[in-house]
């Protein structure tokens, strides 16, 4: 299936840090392209990858699991290694788990690690039901589109396949266990009215990461999809603060200001 108009990956070669961006379950990259386009215009290396399933129809997520998911992004994280030394991670709701787990996995080659509404689990006792229920009904309603300001659009499906929600619960559960072995700097931005995922999966990340630089924000004006939302510049600004500060304390030029090679749709 063609990839919808908007929902392309997006790659801008920089400077010398790089950031890896991760989608969220049923979105696409055009829900983190402002924040991408906002990396790059300052000078950064960036990749925001479409992940398998995605940005097409949500027939095609069906057919996915997990491991397709992660294996994409850590495609793309070990690319960005072979390039640049200074790589960080960083995602949008579950692309916030997917960035948690490459810092868990990855170690030293992950230089900090950045949240938005993180999710953590599957909540609900639906949720438990998802081993019997996705053989008996293909899909539910959809979870896009959480967004305070009037004119915001999120481009995602309308359904949610239970057979790819129940892979997404595992892969949760898998992550969650993997949360101590995160040690870097760590950014997590959390808006308190969230339709999608509550502040618990939050609390519990800080909870369980071992990381002792932690800044936590509080973006008061957003729903689930902050940055696409009235506190998105706020998530731009403290980013690129959070890189600022780490890649200059190792040393490393972020690059801002330098001209690179976009490509996307």
């Amino acid at each position: 299936m063609p990839v919808l108009a908007g929902a392309e990956p997006f790659h801008h070669e920089g400077g010398e840090v790089a950031v890896l961006l991760c989608h969220g379950f049923t979105g696409s990259p055009q829900s983190l392209r402002p924040w991408a386009e906002h990396l790059a215009e300052h000078g950064l290396t960036v990749s925001l990858p479409l992940l398998p399933g995605h940005g097409t129809r949500w027939e095609d997520l069906r057919i996915t699991g997990w491991q397709d998911w992660y294996a994409e992004v850590d495609r793309e994280l070990r690319l960005l290694c072979e390039l640049r030394e200074t790589v960080f991670v960083a995602g949008l709701s579950m692309g916030g788990a997917l960035a948690l787990r490459l810092a868990a996995k990855h170690g030293d080659a992950v230089r900090g690690v950045m949240v938005v509404n993180p999710a953590n689990k599957v909540h609900g006792l639906a949720a438990h039901a998802l081993p019997v229920v996705r053989h008996l009904v293909p899909a539910t309603k959809g979870i896009a589109s959480d967004i305070a300001k009037p004119d915001g659009r999120e481009l995602g499906y309308d359904r949610v396949p239970l057979h790819a929600a129940h892979s997404l619960r595992r892969f949760f559960q898998a992550t969650d266990r993997e949360l101590p072995q995160v040690t870097q700097p760590v950014l997590l931005l959390r808006s308190p009215q969230d339709h999608v995922v509550p502040p618990a999966d939050s609390a519990r990340i800080l909870s369980r990461i071992s990381s002792t630089d932690v800044k936590e924000v509080i973006l008061e004006q957003s729903y689930h999809v902050a940055t696409l939302d009235h506190d998105a510049d706020r998530i731009h600004e403290e980013s690129l603060a959070f890189i600022g500060r780490i890649a200059s304390g190792l040393g490393k030029e972020p690059g801002l200001g330098k001209e690179g090679t976009t490509a996307g749709g």
